[in-house]
């Protein structure tokens, strides 16, 4: 059974997650809509932050 500070903590790495992974898709979109030209290399690149960005939290969640 978990204790409080750990429940709070995993609580914390999925909300910081969220939160970075939102900012990035919404950064993306604005980057997209100045230049729809590079929507390829914009979406590639946001796609690979967002997996770090979860990896990180996930194993961020194991060692909470």
């Amino acid at each position: 059974m978990m204790e409080i500070p750990e429940i709070v903590g995993a609580g914390l790495i999925v909300i910081g997650a969220a939160l970075g992974i939102g900012r990035i898709g919404g950064q993306a979109m604005e980057a997209i809509a100045r230049q729809p030209e590079a929507s390829g290399k914009i979406q590639t690149a946001m796609l690979i932050a967002a997996a770090l960005i979860e990896g990180i939290g996930f194993a961020a969640l194991f060692a909470a």
